[in-house]
């Protein structure tokens, strides 16, 4: 089970884009950071927001940092660019290797399932995935514990049956505390939550991690 921005979708392929809006492409990462703090807030408050519309929300306060405005087609553009990602190069050869090797891959989401399919369609990975699952069909963001509950249950598979990977330690931990194994992949040197247990597996990249889960 696979999380997708960042752990298999490169978000560097926004920071020109960012470049052009605030100018800096530094202000990416600290775009993302708050997304990911809003989503987190929200999800802790039992409170539920479309990441969609939280992404969007994020991006004024940034640009105000560096003394620029937002305007609605900056929005709308950065939504279309994030539809357009491209994959990390380990990503490709993790999962055909995973698949050869009688794995399902699935993917889980805190994006929208429309918005989900469009990123893995135009990334060229949708052939790859066996099935792409959203947060939003659960009705509550990772790392809540409802959307690994979601996809388990339509796999038929019990937790301790799965792997989620992730590049964010927050998402290891909701899979753990689901009851699934879990893997972290260090993009750009992450490392999992440090008040948590370990991951089952911890490596630099998802070739590493797939072949530690064939063998």
């Amino acid at each position: 089970m696979f999380d997708v921005n960042e752990t298999l979708l490169d978000l560097a392929g926004l920071d020109d884009l960012f470049g052009s809006i605030v100018g800096h492409p530094d202000a990416r990462r600290e775009w993302f950071d708050l997304v990911i703090h809003n989503a987190l807030a929200l999800t802790a408050a039992g409170a539920y927001r479309p990441l969609g519309e939280i992404v969007t929300a994020c991006l004024p306060p940034i640009a105000e940092r560096y003394g620029r405005s937002v305007t609605a087609e900056d929005q709308r553009e950065l939504g279309l660019r994030m539809r357009r990602l491209p994959a990390h190069p380990d990503v490709t050869e993790a999962l055909r290797r995973l698949r050869d090797a009688g794995h399902r891959v699935v993917t889980l989401t805190n994006s929208t399932g429309d918005f989900a399919e469009d990123q893995l369609r135009n990334s060229g990975l949708r052939d790859l995935v066996d099935a792409a699952y959203s947060a939003d069909q659960a009705g509550r963001l990772k790392p809540a514990p409802e959307p690994y509950r979601f996809v388990l249950e339509a796999e038929g598979v019990a937790p301790s049956d799965a792997v989620l990977i992730a590049a964010h330690g927050w998402d290891v931990t909701g899979a753990r505390h689901a009851g699934l194994k879990t893997a972290f992949v260090a993009r750009d040197g992450a490392t999992p939550l440090s008040a948590d247990a370990a991951p089952t597996i911890s490596a630099p990249d998802l070739t590493t991690i797939a072949t530690r889960l064939i063998g």
